[in-house]
């Protein structure tokens, strides 16, 4: 047999490398069928045999649904005329209250300088305690943080309030994610980690119904009553994820493997059609582990840099970072243009609304496309689609500001972009993510790359209503021409960096990876189980004959 590093090569290219470090031939038999099993199910029969796991795995990301509703509040508050009189000053030329773009900047930011502290200390606290226990405790935290943001009187107090519940945030953009890329089978990894997107948009889109049904409300209560819907949100959910399976992913990995199988079988369903041997996947589970420990042994932050890890973390960062250097900042202003446009405060709500119905959309869209297309190629190709609309905006927008079709033109061309961007970029990022990582390292990453994310959204969000104030750069849409050359940027690096993980186990890119094998090669690659596990000639005749009997049980048995 190969010793567990050995590569075979032809030129300059590594055409294969065994990594197997398991001595137990037994444990290793059990690994390579539940990975052959794994590709066999297919969706349907994954949905079939994993139904539970979706459902806990959907409940968690709701998570993400109470993000985007704080989120779209504290920015949609800016144009409610209420909020603005309260926290903002008088503008003598029209006799108007706003928030000076300092003022948006700094409370939009907040939030994020909030996040970056929450990533870091939940990639700490849920290697220790696990997701359910950390995400209870962040959610406690959301509780007694909304009083603050709820009885403010001033914008220093509102600043601080937004710093404070960022923390808990942060800890929700990590683990919302891992926990869906965990508890669920290759096949079903995408929709679920992709569904994280979704409940991004049904928050926003939650919270402009809030925004547009309180906009004529002429007391306090037409910002107040925003504030303390949040208050609905953490209680329901506290109680839901206390009594959830942890991640058996997390559990192999402290070496409670008595839990992981009780997880795992928690999280699939008895009498599906489908054979399944929670023990084989446990198998599959604690051997990916120890192959990636056989790589790299550490899993501090510093191992994000390491050997293969500095590519993985490479292309997880800038894929979360993609997200906003293609213009994502750039849409949330479509409400603006509309106002330019001579409609009024309350139709401009209800066209945001609209505005995030089409992300909705776009997102149940992104499932069926991603049935036929790889996440490179939607990640690709959305890009290019991106680009062009930022051009057309930008291109438009030298017919002035007080050309009414122009500025029509520009804010239906935002609706335009959120709906390719929630297609494409929006959801597959999600999915590339947790795919891309190495399982020790999974939460680190994601915490790593979130936070890059968060710096760059900073920048964007001191930079964009420079742009577009008219008291302050006044460019206007022609901020779309920048955002378009900084998506043009994007796009070099997807089509030269960005490989393909459709259909790969995690074992299978930690191979892929291992073999250094070029990001445009990735989809086209064969990785034979038995290879990834190291099996003799007469056990891999062994696995064909007993994966080739389960798999005529389950065609049977549907």
């Amino acid at each position: 047999m190969s010793s567990p590093n050995e590569k075979e090569t032809m030129g300059d290219e590594v055409l294969a490398t065994v990594v197997s470090p398991v001595a137990d031939s037994s444990r290793a038999m059990e690994a390579a069928a539940a990975t052959r099993t794994e590709h066999e199910l297919g969706l349907l029969k994954s949905l079939k045999l994993y139904k539970k796991a979706c459902m806990w795995s959907i409940f968690f990301s709701t998570c993400i649904v109470m993000e985007g509703f704080d989120l779209t509040i504290i920015n949609g508050l800016y144009v409610n005329p209420v909020f603005a009189k309260k926290f903002g000053s008088l503008d003598p030329a029209d006799g108007s209250y706003n928030l000076t773009a300092a003022w948006q900047s700094g409370l939009s930011n907040a939030a994020l300088c909030g996040q970056i502290l929450g990533l870091f200390a939940a990639g700490a606290i849920a290697d220790r305690f696990g997701y359910r226990k950390t995400l209870v405790g962040a959610l406690s935290l959301c509780v007694g943080f909304i009083f603050i943001i709820f009885f403010a009187e001033s914008l220093p107090q509102l600043l601080a309030g937004e710093l404070l519940i960022g923390f808990p945030w942060g800890v929700f953009q990590t683990l919302t994610t891992t926990y869906a890329a965990e508890v669920c089978p290759t096949h079903l990894r995408a929709y679920l980690t992709t569904y994280v997107n979704l409940c991004w948009v049904m928050g926003q889109l939650i919270a402009s119904g809030v925004l547009r049904g309180v906009v004529s409300l002429e007391t306090q209560w037409s910002y107040k009553i925003p504030f303390a819907l949040q208050w609905a949100w953490p209680v329901p959910l506290i109680i839901g994820i206390w009594l959830a399976p942890e991640s058996p992913w997390w559990l192999v990995r402290k070496n409670r493997l008595d839990e992981a199988r009780k997880s795992l079988q928690r999280l699939t369903t008895r009498n599906s059609g489908t054979e399944f041997r929670p023990d084989e996947t446990i198998s599959m589970m604690i051997h990916t582990n120890e192959m990636e420990k056989k790589i790299h042994e550490g899993t501090s932050y510093l191992d994000l840099f390491r050997g293969v890890n500095l590519r993985r973390t490479e292309i997880v960062t800038c894929v979360w970072v993609i997200q906003t250097l293609c213009g994502a900042s750039f849409m949330g202003y479509s409400t603006m243009f509309y106002k330019q446009a001579g409609l009024a405060t309350e139709n401009a709500f209800s066209m945001s609304l609209g505005q995030y119905a089409l992300g909705a959309v776009g997102t149940i869209f992104s499932w069926f496309l991603m049935t036929h297309f790889g996440r490179r190629s939607l990640y690709l190709y959305g890009q290019c689609i991106l680009f062009v609309l930022l051009i057309a905006i930008g291109g438009t927008s030298f017919a002035g500001r007080t050309n009414i079709p122009a500025q029509w033109s520009i804010g239906s061309m935002l609706l335009v972009y959120t709906f390719f961007y929630d297609c494409t970029v929006g959801p597959v990022c999600y999915s590339l993510v947790s795919e891309m990582s190495s399982t020790r390292l999974r939460t680190k990453s994601v915490v790593f790359a979130r936070n890059m994310y968060n710096i760059a959204s900073i920048i964007t969000n001191i930079i964009t209503p420079r742009m577009l104030n008219s008291t302050a750069w006044n460019w206007g849409a022609k901020s779309g021409l920048f955002f378009a050359g900084t998506c043009g940027l994007c796009i070099l690096w997807t089509y030269f960096r960005l490989p393909e993980p459709k259909d790969r186990t995690f074992g299978e890119l930690d191979v892929l990876f291992e073999r250094r094998v070029s990001a445009r090669k990735f989809s086209k690659a064969v990785v034979d189980p038995a290879e990834i596990y190291g099996l003799e000639v007469e056990d891999r005749d062994e696995l064909d004959e007993k994966t080739g009997a389960k798999s005529e049980f389950i065609e049977r048995a549907n």
